[in-house]
């Protein structure tokens, strides 16, 4: 699981390109949106293309995607659960 966390990390950051970011800046439990890394909804759609790209997941329903993107920690487990590649 430490190793998907940190790959989602480095996932996060290639895609949405956040250049002043690295790996160690993003803490398990802190909030993707809002407070935490300041994310947006575009942002969202990206975390879904990404999520579908890379593991085969597609998220049926958009309202999920607010739970499963609190945070790496949550993102990381859903995932691990969800995942076909």
């Amino acid at each position: 699981m430490a190793e998907l966390k940190e790959l989602l990390k480095e996932q996060i950051i290639d895609v949405l390109n956040l250049e002043d970011i690295t790996v160690a800046d993003i803490q398990d439990n802190d909030p993707l949106f809002g407070e935490g890394l300041g994310l947006d909804s575009i942002d969202a759609l990206e975390l879904i293309v990404l999520l579908d790209k890379e593991y085969g997941i597609k998220l049926a329903d958009p309202k999920q995607g607010k739970e499963i993107f609190s945070s790496i920690q949550t993102l990381a487990q859903f995932v691990e659960q969800n995942r076909t590649k």
